[in-house]
């Protein structure tokens, strides 16, 4: 009898474990279909406010196609890995850099990256200086101040420090003095500081300062590159290691299919999605298309490979 209820008691031991262990097994799609919405994560770029906009039709154009509610759920950038981390999210939507950090650290897998501008699904980075600036080489920025994007920017931040890098050049070193703005709107700072005056050199996200200029703000007549970083893929939806495989395909399936003309009813207003989100598509893109962010990231000591 003592064995016949140990026996029991092992098994309901087992199946709570398996219970609790819940970041390790599959969310199917059934478990999903009640009250309970399907939380897409998104990356705070410039402000929460503008985020919620940009993407608030994506995932109601999601809702629409799945026959489920999605709910946007913006994030500080520093705050995505816990947000994976305690489940608090479904699918993401982050720079590069955070996703090869996710990829790494909790299985989160790529299904699309943003098109925009003339590089597509790819952004770069520069190091740029005022038109009337005396530097000519990353080598004659010793000495001079410079100012950059946030650190886990893969394109205002980590290609600059490594073409420095590649060059022989130290950043920690050989510049007088570095900064990053706070708050929002980090990379139009950063322009415009350089602009201004305000700094000798500035790691400019290109599609950025393509935006600036596209929209009148700033006239690219007033800058020089002085170094050019390769193009990496922009922005990337993943899907969380949890999600059942079937509903991730539909989810990929329906932001590939996305087009110009689609769109969706907000506030009583019909938007056209892919404009809101300031877009011009979403890219099919495989994990080894990452492979030059991780090689940057490991020279540059950054997340997930950082040794202290």
């Amino acid at each position: 009898m003592f064995y016949k209820h140990t026996g029991r008691l092992i098994i309901s031991v087992a199946i709570i474990f398996i219970f609790l262990s819940g970041c390790k097994t599959k969310i199917n799609q059934a478990e999903l279909s009640g009250d309970r919405p399907i939380r897409v994560g998104f990356m705070i770029c410039n402000s929460k406010q503008e985020t919620e906009a940009r993407f608030r039709p994506l995932t109601e154009y999601l809702s629409q196609k799945l026959g489920r509610k999605f709910v946007p759920v913006t994030i500080d950038t520093v705050d995505f890995e816990q947000a994976v981390k305690k489940g608090e999210v479904d699918f993401t939507h982050t720079n590069s850099l955070i996703y090869i950090i996710l990829n790494k650290n909790y299985g989160v897998e790529v299904i699309g990256a943003d098109k925009k501008g003339k590089f597509g699904y790819k952004s770069k980075g520069a190091i740029m200086v005022r038109k009337d600036s005396p530097i000519k080489t990353i080598a004659d920025l010793k000495g001079k101040r410079m100012v950059f994007g946030p650190m886990l920017a893969p394109t205002g931040y980590l290609s600059q420090y490594d073409l420095m890098l590649k060059s022989g050049f130290d950043p920690e070193t050989g510049l007088a003095f570095y900064t990053i703005p706070q708050g929002s709107f980090k990379h139009d700072k950063v322009i415009y500081s350089l602009l201004y005056g305000q700094f000798d050199a500035a790691a400019v996200p290109m599609l950025d300062f393509e935006q600036m200029v596209a929209d009148g703000r700033v006239d690219p007549a007033d800058f020089r590159t002085i170094a050019e970083a390769e193009p990496i893929p922009y922005c990337t939806f993943g899907a969380t290691e949890k999600m059942d495989d079937a509903l991730v395909k539909r989810v990929k399936d329906a932001i590939l299919a996305l087009t110009p003309n689609d769109t969706v009813e907000i506030d009583g207003e019909r938007v056209k999605v892919l404009k809101a989100a300031m877009l011009d598509g979403i890219a099919d893109v495989k994990d080894s298309e990452y492979d030059t962010v991780r090689d940057m990231a490991k020279k540059c000591n950054m997340p997930p490979y950082q040794k202290f």
